[in-house]
């Protein structure tokens, strides 16, 4: 059985930034094990999107996403 997320946490809700903040801390923690064991933690459990996992993998390893200049 799949556990349901909170609307407020689900993409579109009041509250989705904070999931997004705290999967960035996540990531940078070594205590939670493997990046692909919390790649899967965080699609699979928490529900973010591929492309909001890929954005949080880019704020730790970088520091922020970062724009192409034209």
């Amino acid at each position: 059985m799949k556990k349901a997320i909170k609307k407020e946490y689900a993409p579109g809700g009041a509250k989705r930034q904070e999931i997004l903040d705290k999967a960035v801390r996540f990531i940078l923690d070594p205590r939670y094990g493997t990046q692909n064991s919390k790649h899967a933690f965080l699609i699979e459990e928490v529900g973010l999107t591929e492309t909001e996992y890929l954005e949080a993998l880019n704020k730790a390893t970088n520091g922020g996403v970062e724009l192409w200049a034209n």
